[in-house]
């Protein structure tokens, strides 16, 4: 149970992070950017087993889960934009 804590703390500081980096409005609360969080390791997570860089089951580190939430924010941008 606390380490479903710790990764949803972990999670809304990459979030926060990633939304300071990223410039623009995201009108996103406090679960969604932890969620945000969340997701970008996961992404960083998979890519970087795609490329390679890491083993099966390892974790991405703090940088590559903010640079994959920075990601998943230009992509929410994207579509957010087009469905305006």
């Amino acid at each position: 149970m606390m380490s479903v804590i710790g990764s949803l703390l972990i999670g809304l500081v990459v979030g926060f992070i990633a939304r300071a980096i990223k410039p623009g409005d995201d009108s996103l609360g406090w679960i969604m950017t932890a969620l945000l969080g969340v997701a970008g390791s996961f992404l960083a997570s998979y890519a970087g087993q795609a490329l390679g860089w890491y083993q099966a089951g390892e974790a991405a580190g703090f940088i590559a889960s903010v640079l994959g939430a920075v990601v998943l924010l230009v992509v929410y941008g994207l579509v957010k934009g087009k469905a305006s």
